[in-house]
């Protein structure tokens, strides 16, 4: 039985893909989702991004620019979840993607991983994106669908 469904969000449209294919499984099997975010340490340095390019207009901090795009990222969702009636929850980790993502579905004990087949890596040439891949790889007990562009 689905109880737990994690969903790994990077803002690209097959993780939302993925994310809306959650809801409507959530939606028949009365599971809880949680929506992840991960903001990648490999990103995260002392710098600030221009005004011009932060949603909020002023200089900011590249960490803080990252966390808004993460919770941008789950609006949609969150939205979709609210209407459907869908228990869920966010979370917002700092980390490598994969071990964030393994990491998450054992902490909160999810029954399933729902994520897309590529997000916003370098490796878009690659048959499966390298997080997807990396997930897929790892030696969990949790089952990952993948949903394709």
């Amino acid at each position: 039985m689905i109880k737990k469904i994690l969903v790994p969000l990077d803002g690209s449209k097959v993780a939302q893909k993925a994310a809306k294919y959650a809801v409507d499984l959530a939606k028949q099997t009365g599971a809880t989702l949680t929506l992840l975010s991960i903001i990648d340490r490999r990103f995260i340095i002392e710098q600030a991004v221009s005004a011009s390019a932060s949603p909020t207009h002023l200089k900011e901090l590249v960490e803080d620019y990252l966390k808004q795009s993460a919770d941008a990222a789950t609006d949609a969702i969150v939205n979709l979840c609210k209407l459907k009636r869908i228990k869920y929850k966010t979370v917002i980790r700092k980390g490598h993607p994969v071990e964030e993502i393994v990491g998450e579905a054992i902490r909160s004990k999810n029954d399933l991983i729902i994520m897309g087949s590529h997000g916003k890596s370098a490796f878009k040439a690659t048959i499966l994106g390298s997080v997807t891949y990396g997930v897929l790889h790892k030696e969990m007990k949790t089952p990952v669908l993948i949903v394709r562009r």
